[in-house]
């Protein structure tokens, strides 16, 4: 990322993680002319992108963590401020909240924007190989992003915590080719079976035993029948939302813990707007940086109407 700057005085908006939804509110505050300041712990999911197709305006493609560095450029040549910081509590204080940072300090904001994100349930792998994985290409997390990438190819979809059937189906608009390793899961209704039979998707049951990924494909062994090798596979494991400030500030959440997606316009905790993957939705980059440019408006506005609110009361006396 892009060099890191800090404010020095109180912001009117603190935003908490510097991903694609958190660096776009961050440049529409800062463009709207409000002090901000963007915290975050380092771990955007947006990081780990090897390489997306999927960004408008980048045909070439573009790395997550080249994104993100143009994105934080772009916040701070306007003004925004970015501090690394974890935080780990935010509560509601006279005239704004005082958001806790893992370090023991505090800062204290008018508004507050969340931007916090998800954490991947991930395939068990080590660290070093999990990671070379994904940059060779054989390990993927998200269809929608890499779908169009392997036209043709030799596709595993492992798991079923988050519907693997339903992503079995969808990627079998890309390919002939397509495996569904529920992991002994029943999340498999029969009509979802039926429609896996009708679009030709194989079924192969077992309990995981290793996965050995190479540099062009990626070795799948369970407790029964011959090893699988797939040129790619897509864990479909589901995700843990990163809500446990959204959570402390009491905004509602889906049984998954995801912010309700009628957050984006009304939260229910005034000064508290959400963003980015932390919402209900698709997750996308895109959509990100959409959720992002609302949350910002949305925040300057109520920001001007509690102006309103002050003068109104200073000119009466109450």
């Amino acid at each position: 990322m892009a060099a890191e700057t800090e404010l020095t005085a109180d912001p009117d908006v603190a935003i908490v993680g510097a991903g694609p939804a958190g660096l776009t509110a961050a440049l529409y505050l800062a463009r709207f002319r409000r002090n901000v300041l963007v915290l975050h712990d380092g771990k955007s999911r947006a990081l780990r992108i090897p390489l997306t197709h999927n960004a408008p305006g980048f045909p070439e493609g573009v790395r997550g963590p080249d994104l993100i560095a143009r994105m934080t450029r772009h916040a701070v040549q306007y003004g925004a401020a970015i501090q690394e910081a974890e935080v780990t509590a935010i509560k509601a204080v006279t005239g704004g909240f005082r958001l806790h940072l893992g370090d023991g300090s505090t800062r204290v904001s008018r508004g507050v924007i969340l931007a916090t994100g998800v954490d991947l349930n991930q395939v068990d792998l080590p660290e070093a190989a999990h990671e070379a994985a994904i940059r060779a290409g054989v390990l993927r997390y998200c269809p929608v992003c890499d779908g169009y990438e392997h036209i043709g190819k030799r596709i595993g979809v492992i798991g079923c915590d988050t519907n693997g059937a339903a992503e079995a189906l969808f990627l079998r608009g890309y390919s002939s080719d397509i495996t569904l390793m529920p992991l002994n899961r029943p999340d498999i209704s029969s009509a979802e079976a039926r429609a896996l039979i009708d679009a030709g998707i194989r079924l192969e049951t077992g309990a995981l035993l290793a996965l050995e990924p190479g540099a062009d494909h990626i070795i799948v062994r369970l407790d029964r029948g011959a090893p699988l090798t797939f040129d790619v596979i897509y864990p479909a494991l589901g995700c843990r939302p990163r809500s446990i400030l959204a959570e402390q500030l009491g905004l509602r959440l889906t049984e998954d813990g995801c912010v309700t997606s009628d957050s984006i316009l009304d939260s229910r905790a005034a000064g508290v707007f959400a963003a980015g993957d932390l919402v209900e939705g698709l997750d996308q980059v895109s959509v990100a940086m959409g959720h992002g440019a609302v949350a910002a408006t949305r925040a300057h506005n109520w920001l001007r109407e509690q102006a309103q609110v002050t003068l109104r009361s200073q000119r009466t006396g109450r």
